[in-house]
């Protein structure tokens, strides 16, 4: 979705195999035990999952619990109302206007914004047809602005 980037992306490999390892000791409720704790302390679902790789060593949740982890958050009522990236979105478009607003003839960055706000609708339009979002669910600067505020 990234049109200026031409190349191809740095990041790590997936296991190949979509069975659980077998030298893994934890069991699928204690790692739901533990999804549960790390989101009552208030990380997102990505950090999650960084931190049972990272600290417990539990390469990927899906193929030992079958269902992902943002599944369990929303088992269990403890589900970010608005979805990760989207919120990651929101954050960029409202740095930038704050930007925009001490530096009005940047143009290049009022192009960023245009780019970054056309990518929010269209992830919205797609989550309202999914239906992670309501249908009258809409996108306005200034409700983010507020939003972003009350989520740090």
């Amino acid at each position: 979705m990234n049109k200026r980037r031409e190349k191809g992306q740095s990041h790590s490999t997936r296991p190949a195999r979509l069975t659980p390892p077998t030298w893994l000791t934890f069991k699928p409720e204690d790692i739901e035990l533990l999804i549960v704790e790390l989101a009552k302390k208030g990380y997102g679902p990505s950090m999650i999952g960084i931190i049972l790789r990272d600290q417990f060593g539990i390469p990927l949740v899906k193929p030992i619990l079958g269902k992902k982890i943002t599944q369990v958050l929303e088992e269990k009522g403890l589900a970010p109302p608005i979805p990760e990236d989207l919120m990651a979105l929101i954050r960029k478009a409202v740095n930038l206007r704050r930007h925009l607003e001490e530096h009005p003839k940047d143009l290049h960055a009022k192009k960023g914004l245009m780019d970054l706000e056309s990518k929010i609708h269209r992830l919205v339009k797609y989550y309202k047809r999914v239906g992670k979002l309501p249908p009258d669910w809409k996108y306005d600067p200034e409700k983010a602005r507020l939003l972003v505020a009350g989520a740090t």
